[in-house]
């Protein structure tokens, strides 16, 4: 039977509605357009049924407990570990279950449409979709068509991988029962949380990294993190590559390393980074496709328009935001970018905006060269906005680095042997923050002050006059400025 084919024309067609999606389809319709978004899987996306909000709902439960078991007078309170099934029935509250009504029902609400199914460019300003509901639909959009459409998983190249019943990290973020013995392949970020979260509820784990541990973050913050992970006994096989895996007769796994080391698990969990989910988009068709075999990326402007596309015939009309764009795979950057992207469609739409918008604009996402924020939630926590070091230097500035551990009436007070690391990168010509970061338990709360100081380019001696309150762990920002000279 051949699928009835329904035409449909709207300001703007989202591909993806997760969270970057929602919000570009949301910003555009405050600004006065329609938008529908495209969606072959559950509204919401990614961070809310399998990243960001399951991996730290697994995590929180672990580290209130250490954070009690860590203050005397709490810690002879606490005599139970982890009930894991009482971890996994919270985490799936946040997850609303895997159903996504409440998520549709924000989207109709916003005054957005909604179309389930598999979108596709077929030329400029056309998508195609194969509707869930057994309907084609012709999309044509006047003004934009946007890819937020997200990320998918790198699959290493290890023998035998391919035929065994491995883990990414959706299904372990999904997991109905904690497995006995977990190998992670991977020191990334989600690796790193997950084989800690699964090692507090139980698991015995084996991390294996091809390189360091969290290797793009400062050395002195990532020693702090593989402490923690080490102290519920991870064990950190780091520098080591995987040369094999093969699954057993009764089940389990056999991981065999470079050098002839091999690791016995019951599942594995791979988790080697990601990458922007292009493919089966249709880019092909509107000039876009990859050459030369190589893995298909796209290229930017401030506002999220593809520079490709920019100078078509057709006028702006192609963007992306979030993964799909490749700038920073984070959820909060991404939606940054997408609030950006919206603001931007709608007044181009309108006249408003021709051409580049000013840095620090509302239309510009001028934060993604300045002002990532990112947070590792391990216990302890890892928190870093801006430049690093060797980045700064790299990017032309004269850049000075002022570090030193967090040792203060605050962290005493919060923890017994509390261990932290704080740093700030200056750039010394204009005397102001060009990036920072903290480690140490719940040193997260402290990256919004950074971000800020990164993003208002606050002087230094002014931020001196910003005082801590006393006695909070806060109370590092004075410690590194008078360590600079302040």
């Amino acid at each position: 039977m051949t699928p009835h084919v329904v035409e449909r024309e709207f300001d703007v067609i989202v591909i993806g509605a997760g969270a970057a999606g929602e919000n570009v389809a949301d910003r555009v319709v405050q600004g006065g357009l329609t938008a529908v978004l495209v969606e072959a899987e559950l509204v919401g996306g990614e961070c809310s049924y399998w990243a960001c909000m399951p991996s730290k709902a697994l995590l929180r439960p672990g580290t209130a407990l250490h954070g009690a078991q860590t203050v005397p007078g709490a810690s002879e309170a606490v005599t139970r570990t982890l009930d894991a099934a009482a971890v996994l029935k919270r985490r799936d509250s946040f997850t609303s279950h895997w159903q996504d009504d409440s998520q549709v029902k924000w989207v109709d609400g916003a005054g957005i449409e909604l179309i389930r199914g598999q979108g596709r460019l077929t030329a400029p300003r056309s998508v195609e979709v194969a509707g869930l509901d057994g309907n084609s639909y012709a999309l044509t959009a006047r003004h934009a068509v946007v890819l937020a459409n997200g990320s998918t998983p790198n699959t290493p190249p290890i023998e035998g991988l391919a035929g065994i019943p491995y883990w990414g990290t959706r299904e372990a973020t999904s997991a109905k029962e904690v497995p006995e013995r977990l190998a992670v392949l991977g020191g990334g970020v989600a690796g790193t949380e997950l084989a800690q979260a699964f090692s507090r509820l139980g698991s015995d784990v084996t991390l294996v990294a091809r390189s360091g541990l969290l290797g793009n973050f400062p050395a002195e913050a990532a020693k702090l993190v593989a402490a923690g992970l080490r102290a519920d006994g991870v064990e950190l096989r780091l520098n080591t590559g995987t040369r094999s895996v093969r699954e057993n007769d009764d089940g389990s796994l056999t991981v065999t390393l470079d050098g002839g080391d091999t690791l016995s698990a019951d599942k594995l969990l791979v988790s080697t980074g990601r990458h922007p989910a292009l493919e089966g988009l249709g880019l092909e068709r509107v000039g876009l496709g990859a050459s030369d075999g190589k893995r298909l990326t796209l290229t930017t402007d401030s506002t999220g328009l593809v520079n490709a596309a920019a100078g078509s015939e057709d006028g702006p009309w192609l963007y992306a935001v979030g993964d799909a764009a490749g700038k920073a795979l984070l959820t909060h950057q991404g939606k940054y970018e997408a609030r950006a992207t919206g603001s931007a469609i709608a007044a181009r739409a309108k006249g408003e905006l021709e051409g580049t918008p000013e840095p620090w604009s509302r239309f510009a996402q001028t934060a993604d060269e300045h002002a990532i924020p990112n947070v590792v939630f391990t216990d302890p926590e890892l928190a870093t906005v801006g430049r690093s070091v060797e980045q700064a230097a790299k990017d032309g500035y004269n850049v000075a680095s002022v570090e030193l551990p967090i040792s203060v009436a605050g962290s005493s007070l919060h923890a017994e042997n509390y261990e932290g690391w704080a740093q700030l990168v200056v750039d010394e010509d204009r005397m102001v923050l060009l990036g920072a970061t903290f480690a140490g338990p719940d040193v997260a709360e402290l990256l919004h002050a950074a971000t800020i100081a990164v993003v208002g380019e606050v002087p230094l001696d002014r931020l001196w006059h910003a005082v801590p309150s006393y006695p909070t762990i806060s109370e590092v920002w004075l410690r590194l400025l008078e360590k600079y000279g302040l």
